[in-house]
């Protein structure tokens, strides 16, 4: 089944988190992940949340998610990201 990793991520340094963006790409797509969303306009059509900024991919699985966010290969870049950013991260499954 499908999963879905959605980031609400507010940019702060733009330098650093576009080297982040470079890095992270291919460690993605290498861990099965598909970028569906990344920065694009948005509009909130109920509630008081307020993104700034959604970037939004698909696994194959939840595993597949977790097994990004938790892996060494990303660790550096989740320091990287975590330096010049705040925001949200959440992981759905899908139908």
């Amino acid at each position: 089944m499908p999963a879905y990793l959605i980031y609400d991520v507010e940019i702060h340094d733009p330098a650093p988190y576009a080297k982040f963006m470079e890095r992270v790409k291919p460690l993605v797509e290498e861990m099965g992940g598909t970028y569906l969303a990344r920065g694009g306009a948005h509009e909130v059509l109920e509630g008081d949340w307020n993104p700034t900024r959604i970037v939004l991919f698909q696994f194959p699985d939840m595993d597949s998610a977790r097994a990004l966010f938790n892996s060494d290969a990303y660790a550096p870049l989740k320091e990287l990201r975590q330096s010049c950013s705040t925001g949200h991260v959440v992981i759905v499954e899908g139908v």
